[in-house]
Order: C-alpha cells, then structure tokens, then sequence
C-alpha cells in the first residue's frame, strides 16, 4: 500500500491517520494500521498511559464480566490469564504488553488532549487542536470509548457535603475507607464488585438502588498452571477455548433479541442466587427486579448479595435527592449520616463527549448533529463527517458478548475504508450519503423493537434521552461482521479537492502522494 509522506514543518505536522484514544479501540486501530502496512499515523491519548477504561477503573474488586479469553484480541492471545474473569490490572497490563509486543510506541502520544477535530472541506482534510500543539490528518479515528467520560448526577447540597466525594472510575486511593460511613450511590457493573470489598472495612455502608439489578453467578475461578502451560505449548487449544465461549454466547443472543420470553429461566436461576444469601423477606422484595432479565446489563456476583446482608449493611430501594451538610437523603425521605459519597453512576454514554470538540463539512458539531439521536452507517461514520470513522460506535455495544468482537469487526471497516481511499487514488474523501445512515438506521431500529432492551419494561443506560436505544447492536456478532467486512461505496459520496491546492497554502505545503 502507497504511504503518503509526512508534511512537517515548525508549526505544522500532517499524518495519514490520527487514532483518538489508547483503550482496546484505539490499540486495535494501531495494530491494524501496522498490519495493513500503514505506518504515518499517531495516537493521541489525553492520559499518562494507554490503556482508557481499564486504565482509568482501578477501584476495589475492579474485574470484567466477560471471560477472558474473549475478552482479548484474536491477534494477540494471551495463554497466561490468571483467572476465568480476571482484574483490572491483568487487563491493563495486556494492553500494555499489546502496545510493546506490536511496536506502537513510537506512534503513541501521551498527555495529548484533542480539543478540536475540524473538517477542512477545500483540502480534504482534518485540523486537530491539542494540548500539544496542531496537525492534521486524511482521516481521523474516534476511540474514545462510551466508557471514557465519568456521569455524576446534579445532585442538590452535593457541593456543601464536607466530606469526601469520588466517582467509581475516579477512584481516590489515598482515602481510607475504614471505619468510615459511606453511601455508594447506584447498583450497576461497577457497584457489585464496589460493595463486596468495601464492606469489610467501613463501619456503615448505604446503598442508593434507583432500580434492583439481575445479579446471576459468577463462574469466576483460578486458572490452573497446567491449563496456562497447555495453552502456552499448543496454541491452538487457547483458539479453542475462545470459540468454545463465543459459540455459547451467540446461541444465547437469540433469546435477548427474538425471543424475550423465553428468558423466564434465566430469571429463576437468578431468584436462586438471591435466595441462598437473602434471608430477609423484605430485603429480598428490594433486590427483585420488576423488569425481564436482560433488559439491564446481566450482572455477575457471588459476593454481592452476601454483602448487602450484612447487619452494617444498608439498602435504600431509592436514589440520591440532595445532600445536608454531612446528610444524605433519599427521593423517598431516608437519611442517613455519612463521611464519604462514593458514585457509581455510570457514563456519558449516548452524549459522549467527543462529539462536541469534532466539527463537520457544515461547520456543525458531531453533538448537534446528534441532538436528536446518535446514528452512525454501520456503527462507524457519520453524515457531514467525512473520513471521520468511529470504533465502538452507535449501536455497537452488546448486551451478553465481548465488545472485542464489536471492535474487530469495526476494524476491518476501518482497513477497508484505508484501501478504498488507496483504489481511488489522489486526494479523496468519502462522506456517508445521509440517505445510507438513515437506512442502516431505520433497519437498526426496526429489529430493536422486538428485543429485551426495547420490550423489557425497564429504563437503562442504552436508551437516550429520547428514549432510543443508540447503544446495543440487535443481532448476532457474526451478524455484524459480515455487515462491516467491506466498504460499500454505493453508500458514500466520493469527495475530490475543489481545485488544485497551491504548493503552499496557509504557509503548509500541499501533501502528496509517495
């Protein structure tokens, strides 16, 4: 593949491709660029280090809730997971060792915060602002993530509350919980493994529940020596091992998004599992949800519930109202004194935050343009943003697998994108036809209607403010890798310069081809 060179000068650097973000996103990206053989591109990551949620979420009992050998890129296996569902730190430092092992240093650049991504229409280009100084790209990446920018509520006196006050993904290590009174507001993903290890240490612990949460077991377990070393000396049992739990869980999509009804059985198996740890008959009518499972991410705890019937242990089946002085009160009247607040609350998820710093071809943030709803062509680009492509994208989120599926599938759009560009020769852009979004859209939805998301009876972190799920992809992730294998170009309007560029123009020089 023709590289095109580089461009510099004093104030100005231009590079192919400009990755935002350092997670699996925004890491897979690079590693795909590397295997395409593209090598002018540069990721800007606005922390210290790589590694985005994984990096950022390093609160107590911190693990994710899918298995870890899916919960991996299919490029880089790792035959040395130390358990089924392992911890933050694992995770982190395999993303790590995935930026050493595939060479991306060099093209990392931490401390670099995008402050703006502007469309530049005349020379078919993207102008970044960061904290670092300018450049631009032919085409920019957007891996920020949905799980990159913490959500606290407005919660009335929270500012006059004396104490201590931290979000789960902001987590305050140099705060001692113990002996402390704390009230841990919200009962999602992160909140189920908060309050198992806190509650060890605290002298009192409040729980603020909006709405009980699906809490099914963890089959959580060390893996042994002998499996590590197996994997290790025949890699393809590892290959197995991950087929073997993606084919489980695509089997079991089917009920999620056809076939709701048929989730009654999940449910007593989840009933169960509060049962044997709650004792207590009106402890138990908090924590039974009134929606069908599935309609709010599926959790996975055996400590969580155990926890919570602890005599130190409080519930309050509703959320936070307002803060007075040092008490907390709850939407239905219960106080109770505390030293530390400590959120769980979630992220700005269907509002991401990126959208409003990436300017399109009409001058229109990518928020405004989104003001009624996030809508993307196959989960990657956007109408009046050409050459803006996005991982883990609108409608790409799934409610049972692993997002590193979503991912790979998005990143062979992504490196097939590169090579229509290539095919086309020249300077060119592609812009999404708004009348494709609104297709791919329309079919998006229309499938929505029947799954548990839509039909479950519950309000969760999917939907928007319209009430619009933007965030779960409603199929199979075979489904999606097929619709994303290949770049149609029926779908994009092909953008040519308005007329030859002067060799230097605004003081840069005019990019060619190598």
């Amino acid at each position: 593949m023709a590289e095109r060179k580089r461009v510099r000068d004093k104030a100005h650097e231009h590079v192919r491709v400009a990755v935002i973000g350092s997670g699996f996103g925004g890491i897979g990206a690079a590693v795909r660029l590397r295997r395409e053989g593209v090598t002018d591109f540069v990721v800007l990551e606005r922390a210290d280090a790589v590694g985005g949620t994984w990096r950022d979420n390093s609160y107590p009992g911190c693990a994710c809730d899918v298995p870890s050998h899916l919960y991996s890129f299919s490029f880089a296996p790792n035959p040395d997971w130390p358990r089924t569902f392992s911890g933050q730190e694992h995770i982190w430092d395999y993303l790590e060792r995935v930026a050493d092992t595939f060479r991306l240093r060099p093209h990392i650049r931490l401390n670099t915060e995008v402050r703006e991504a502007r469309w530049n229409g005349e020379r078919l280009l993207w102008e970044l602002r960061t904290s670092q100084g300018h450049l631009t790209a032919d085409v920019v990446v957007s891996a920020t993530g949905p799980l990159s920018d913490p959500k606290t509520p407005d919660i009335p006196g929270l500012d006059t509350f004396p104490g201590k006050v931290f979000h789960s993904a902001r987590w305050d290590h140099d705060y001692d919980l113990r002996g402390k009174r704390v009230a841990m507001i919200g009962t999602g993903a992160s909140a189920i493994q908060i309050v198992p290890e806190i509650q060890r240490d605290v002298r009192r612990l409040t729980l603020f529940q909006r709405t009980p949460p699906w809490v099914m077991p963890r089959a959580d377990r060390d893996i042994t020596g002998a499996e590590r070393w197996l994997h290790r000396q025949l890699p393809f049992t590892t290959r197995l091992r991950r087929g073997l739990l993606w084919g489980i869980r695509e089997l079991q999509v089917q009920a999620f998004t056809k076939r709701p009804n048929e989730l009654g059985l999940i449910e007593s198996i989840a009933k169960r599992n509060m049962a044997r740890a709650i004792k207590d008959p009106e402890l138990r009518a908090k924590l039974t949800p009134t929606y069908r499972i599935g309609c709010k991410r599926i959790l996975l705890s055996n400590s969580y519930y155990p926890a919570l019937a602890q005599p130190h242990v409080d519930v309050v089946a509703s959320g936070l109202a307002q803060v007075r002085g040092s008490t907390v009160v709850a939407a239905d009247g219960t106080e109770a004194e505390v030293d530390a607040i400590v959120f769980g609350t979630g992220f700005h998820v269907t509002d991401m935050p990126i959208a409003d710093r990436v300017v399109g071809d009409e001058g229109r943030t990518l928020m405004e343009t989104w003001k009624d709803g996030m809508k993307a062509l196959r989960g990657a680009t956007a109408a009046g943003f050409p050459n803006f492509l996005t991982v883990i994208g609108p409608n790409t989120g799934l409610g049972n697998s692993s997002m590193i599926l979503m991912i790979e599938s998005q990143l062979n759009y992504l490196a097939d994108y590169l090579r229509q560009l290539d095919v086309l020769g020249g300077r060119a852009a592609l812009a999404p036809r708004p009348s494709a979004v609104g297709a791919w859209n329309r079919r998006v939805q229309e499938r929505m209607k029947r799954t548990v998301w839509n039909t479950g009876g519950c309000t969760s972190w999917y939907l928007d403010e319209n009430g619009v799920n933007t965030t779960v992809w409603p199929g199979t992730t075979t489904e999606f890798r097929t619709a994303t294998r290949s770049v149609d170009l029926n779908e994009y309007e092909v953008l040519r310069p308005p007329a030859a560029l002067p060799a230097a123009r605004d003081g840069h020089k005019a990019e060619v081809s190598a």
